[in-house]
């Protein structure tokens, strides 16, 4: 399948992503209107995520829109370092950090009740944080847009890139059959900036195949 790139693409991460296993996304027929009716789906996430400045926020919407938990919170779920911490020299040009300024690293699966929404990497300046910030962000599984909100960030987007496209389709399929998602569906980058425009964290989100794990509205279903 093409993938459909909104901006630039990405290159070579260097990234170590937890992806998820692909799965059956809650019953989305393999047809022509289910495959159209999870493109709307998947239009509808991208304008969410789009005009949100924080992640955090835009999956909990995204999750009580469609009653995927109740109450529909967004909780972070901290990655395991598995080798060495390398900052990507991209990341500290954009930052605007020298080549020995401290930079940190934080993995985490955003998670809403049971669906694991996305990956997201930070790298940020501890430096252009509060001590208490720093802290959370060591010590606990808060998510980062949540620890960081009250410096009134925004969000200069890099890249934005639908990596699958349900549609459409493969040709013939089953009767019966359903939709199988990829494990990656979109992912994102950006550099946040505090309310003076400085920059203090680099993100790369990539969503999972679980954003879509909801029913298809009726008129799809059958």
């Amino acid at each position: 399948m093409k993938k459909h790139v909104l901006s630039i693409s990405m290159g070579t991460l260097g990234l170590l992503v937890a992806s998820t296993v692909p799965v059956t996304a809650a019953g989305w027929p393999d047809t022509p209107l289910g495959r159209a009716g999870m493109l709307v789906a998947i239009q509808e996430m991208e304008i969410m995520l789009l005009t949100h400045p924080s992640a955090t926020r835009a999956l909990e919407a995204w999750c009580a829109l469609h009653h995927m938990a109740d109450p529909p919170v967004i909780m972070a779920r901290k990655v395991a370092r598995t080798g060495p911490d390398i900052v990507p020299d991209r990341v500290r040009a954009e930052l605007a950090v020298s080549a020995t300024q401290p930079v940190r690293h934080r993995q985490v699966r955003l998670v809403c009740g049971p669906h694991v929404l996305s990956v997201a990497d930070n790298w940020y300046v501890p430096d252009r944080l509060t001590a208490a910030m720093n802290a959370a962000l060591e010590q606990t599984d808060v998510p980062f847009g949540r620890v960081v909100a009250a410096l009134n960030f925004s969000r200069q987007r890099l890249e934005f890139t639908r990596l699958w496209s349900p549609w459409p389709g493969s040709g013939a399929v089953a009767s019966g059959a359903m939709i199988v998602p990829p494990a990656e569906i979109v992912r994102q980058r950006a550099v946040l900036r505090d309310a003076h425009d400085q920059p203090f964290s680099e993100v790369v989100e990539t969503y999972t195949n679980q954003m879509l794990d909801f029913p298809p509205p009726p008129e799809v279903a059958h």
